[in-house]
């Protein structure tokens, strides 16, 4: 079986006879779902072999396709396909004229999957899209890493529900890896893990306070990468030596400030309603003081943003890896914005225009098999380029409708 979807046509040959669909052009994204296929192929299908019926990858790549076309929540997907059974049946070449049930889909998402073994192969996938011959320089790839609750997993009246750590790339718009933890505390105890599986090679690892820790770090430059953390009160004698660094002493007449190698950049910026202005200053300082693995600068980070609310304020510090020769003040505030780039890049399209959050699926693995087919959908759209992933949803769904019109009539059913 071989598929390619680009902007201009989409192939399908199944085991009788090739089927092309002439797209329009203004599908402003493109990917090879022959290639997702392929490394789908080798999932082993755990449901039991008395009643199955539909072949496992099949069933995913369609998963795929309608969540491309708007349709996030199984009820719809299940919808979707249905309707659309005698074109899905003839593309993929399946023996059956019918598209599952929804209980079925449920079983698929809640038994069929190997978890582990199922965002292995996705990262494979996207790791093997972004391969290039050249070594990446040092601190060029930033990856950020953040939790996200599920909350329609959260039982009436508790506050847990299934956790999921990420991690994203923002500038491309890929999620490289996800796994489970027990509880939030635990990330700490999984990001190491979920690091392992990738190349860290001229990659800045960003997190929250959360994931500042020493051997975390020690892990990703001993893996070639660097970090850059947020520091809180989970580290007190670092947290108080970099604000401390950052206090303006006071200073007697007639004597002047002690030298530092403090080093400033800002930016402003304007849209949504808010003006925001970041602040960021850097020093060195501390590199060879403060008993933390690594590490290379500090940096004190001020912002102020203005709404229909007024104005406020926040201040934070953090520590990184990279040297100033590397990683200039500029350079480092662009990087923080990492952190807040995996809320607004990822989880904000998961949990609106994917519907996340008002998922009710709790059954089995299906929480956290529909959380891994929707950071697929948001990579695929995203790495190509395109932003806005509920009009490319909205133009996929009149593109495929069109390409299946188009053959129904080819093929005399309309």
């Amino acid at each position: 079986m071989t598929t390619m979807l680009t902007n201009e046509v989409f192939t399908m040959h199944d085991t009788t006879e090739p089927m092309t669909f002439d797209l329009p052009t203004e599908i402003p994204f493109a990917f090879s779902l022959t290639a997702l296929a392929e490394h789908l192929a080798p999932l082993v299908d755990q449901r039991k072999r008395r009643g199955k019926r539909y072949p496992l990858v099949p069933l995913l790549v369609i998963a795929v396709l309608a969540k491309l076309a708007g349709y996030a929540r199984l009820e719809d997907l299940s919808d979707w396909a249905r309707l659309r059974a005698a074109d899905l049946t003839a593309l993929f070449g399946l023996s059956r004229p019918t598209m599952p049930h929804q209980a079925t889909w449920s079983r698929v998402f809640a038994h069929a999957i190997d978890l582990n073994d199922f965002e292995a192969r996705l990262t494979d996938f996207f790791l093997a899209q972004r391969q290039c011959a050249e070594v990446p320089e040092r601190g060029s790839i930033v990856l950020a890493l953040d939790g996200k609750t599920l909350r329609g997993t959260i039982p009436a009246g508790q506050n847990r529900g299934v956790h999921l750590l990420a991690a994203f790339l923002p500038a491309e718009g890929i999620v490289l890896a996800q796994a489970e933890v027990e509880r939030k505390e635990n990330e700490i105890v999984v990001a190491p893990t979920l690091l392992a599986r990738l190349p860290l090679n001229g990659v800045v690892v960003v997190g929250d306070a959360l994931h500042t820790q020493r051997a975390i770090s020690i892990k990703i430059v001993e893996a070639k990468g660097d970090f850059l953390w947020f520091v809180d009160q989970n580290q007190p004698t670092v947290l108080n030596d970099i604000s401390q660094l950052f206090v303006e002493p006071e200073v007697t007449k007639g004597w002047s400030l002690p030298p530092t190698d403090f080093e400033t950049a800002r930016s402003c910026e304007s849209g949504h309603g808010r003006v925001e202005e970041r602040i960021i200053t850097v020093s060195s300082m501390l590199q060879n003081d403060t008993p933390w693995p690594y590490l290379a600068q500090v940096f004190k980070l001020e912002r102020r943003w203005w709404d229909a609310k007024g104005e406020h304020d926040e201040v934070r510090y953090g520590l990184t890896s990279l040297p100033r020769r590397i990683a200039a003040p500029t350079v480092l505030l662009q990087i923080t914005r990492a952190e807040w780039g995996i809320e607004n890049g990822l989880h904000d399209r998961r949990d609106v225009t994917l519907e996340e959050d008002a998922c009710q699926l709790r059954r089995g693995r299906a929480p956290q098999t529909n959380a891994a087919l929707n950071n697929l959908v948001i990579s695929l759209v995203l790495s190509s380029g395109a932003t806005n992933l509920a009009a490319v949803q909205h133009q996929f769904a009149y593109a495929i409708d069109r390409a299946f019109a188009r053959t129904a009539f080819a093929a005399g059913r309309l």
